[in-house]
């Protein structure tokens, strides 16, 4: 697979962790991420951990995943003694609902017989347009899933040729209409824009498409060429162009324009939610530098300061918990310098702001003075100019 995951010092194979992470346990908001690896045609563009194999042996098959992530749950729930009740978990892949939905219920169910969930916890899983039917909608509602985000990506054919997608546009509002009459209370919408090929006003189409469907949350995300993806292959060959930085911003000036034309407020970089309430609750906990439990081959997971990664082939993911170890593979412990710089790096692309604490002065002034940004009392908030710039306004907070 292309992707990589980083060095660390080797994870026990207990699981356990630090006295200094567990202290912080009680005081952090807890969300729970559970990879679902299984696409059934591999992107172009994605460099994700996922498989398109139905059988991949053992542990690692679609048909004994459920069975195989539960073990994980169990033994996270043995090594957290005092965690909070869960707040927000996220089915993300891959493509969740490629597994029955009994499956993906049954997982939820896990988390919340080791863990507990909060009242009015958020529980979100990702679909493909054309991977869900209404009678499976209706049982993850029924089974506890309150949110949902459909991969749409465009709504032009031929972007969606060049993307390696397989759905028929027109099932994205079949299928959020689905998920409205199961009973989902939030229903969110994913779009990918600077594909080559893809013109203004084919971007334009895309996103009136979108809000056609009435979401509650939009995610617009500016494609990325990846090593070792089939599209980085045809973009070196000269088969596709690279993806050009103006025509990038063109497209992200528009959909900023259309969705608050629309009543979609931006509260992230790259997300906009109708109101506080439809903000994706688990991305935030990510960017607030939160806790959160990751399950399954090659998921990361973060509390009070040490990071860890699991094991990334499937395989050996269900081998490590067929032999009663922890599949982390490895990890690190963040000092107080790194969680500072991390906090900078996240939250400054918040809508609610970056605490000016976090940073010195002469940065937050810079910032401002270039037009990049602004203060709203303590915290400083980005321009439209600035979210653009966001790597830049992070140099200039560091330096």
């Amino acid at each position: 697979m292309p992707s990589t995951l980083p060095d660390g010092e080797p994870a026990p194979r207990d699981g356990s962790l630090p006295a200094t992470a567990l202290a912080e346990l009680a005081s952090r908001r807890l969300g729970v991420y559970l990879h679902v690896p299984f696409c059934s045609v591999r992107c172009g563009y994605c460099d994700f951990n996922t498989y398109t194999a139905t059988e991949l042996g053992g542990g690692a098959s679609q048909a004994s995943y459920a069975t195989t992530a539960v073990q994980e749950i169990d033994l996270l729930a043995g090594v957290l003694p005092g965690a909070p009740a869960v707040e927000t978990v996220f089915f993300g892949g891959g493509t969740p609902t490629l597994l029955p939905s009994a499956d993906l219920v049954r997982m939820l169910g896990a988390v919340q017989d080791r863990f507990g969930l909060t009242d009015g916890a958020e529980v979100t899983t990702e679909a493909n347009p054309d991977s869900v039917t209404p009678e499976s909608l209706a049982e993850l509602r029924e089974g506890g899933f309150t949110r949902i985000s459909f991969g749409m990506q465009s709504a032009v054919p031929s972007v969606l040729a060049v993307l390696d997608r397989t759905h028929d546009p027109e099932r994205v509002p079949q299928a959020v209409a689905w998920a409205r009459e199961a009973g989902f209370e939030q229903v969110s919408l994913d779009l990918i824009y600077g594909t080559p090929g893809e013109s203004l006003a084919d971007w334009e189409t895309s996103v009136n498409a979108a809000l056609a469907c009435a979401p509650d949350h939009v995610s617009a995300y500016s494609l990325i060429v990846e090593d070792g993806t089939a599209l980085a292959r045809q973009v070196r060959s000269g088969v596709l162009p690279m993806p050009d930085e103006d025509d990038l911003a063109d497209k992200y000036a528009l959909v900023d324009d259309l969705l608050e034309a629309a009543g979609l407020g931006w509260y992230e970089v790259s997300n906009w939610s109708r109101d506080v309430d439809s903000r994706c609750r688990h991305n935030e906990l990510y960017w607030l530098s939160q806790n959160w439990l990751g399950i399954g081959p090659g998921a990361h997971a973060h509390v009070g300061g040490v990071r860890w990664w699991n094991a990334k082939h499937p395989t050996a993911y269900a081998d490590r918990l067929a032999a009663g170890e922890s599949p982390a593979l490895a990890r690190e412990l963040l000092d107080e310098e790194t969680r500072r710089v991390e906090r900078v790096l996240l939250e400054v692309r918040l809508r609610d702001g970056l605490p000016v604490e976090l940073v010195e002065p002469a940065g937050v002034d810079k910032v401002v003075s270039d037009g990049l940004g602004g203060l709203e009392g303590d915290r400083l908030v980005l321009t439209r100019r600035g979210r653009l710039l966001a790597d830049a306004v992070v140099r200039d907070l560091l330096d």
